[in-house]
């Protein structure tokens, strides 16, 4: 896949965990893990923009895109 998720990253920069994020944008920590893992492949706007203003990021910090070789 061409683009990668640095959820993680953030998250680590910020020092808050995936419990805690999930409580504070109204969601369940498993369901915010399979976003940070990449098991979900689709992300709605909505949840992308509660996650950016808990962690006070922009969107283009939390994907990156990488070419593939295909």
């Amino acid at each position: 896949m061409a683009i990668i998720i640095r959820l993680d990253r953030v998250m680590a920069d910020r020092k808050i965990s995936v419990n805690d994020l999930a409580k504070r944008i109204g969601m369940t920590s498993v369901n915010l893990s399979n976003i940070k893992t990449g098991k979900k492949k689709q992300i709605r706007f909505e949840i992308m923009n509660a996650i950016c203003r808990e962690l006070e990021c922009q969107p283009a910090d939390l994907f990156e895109y990488v070419k593939d070789n295909d």
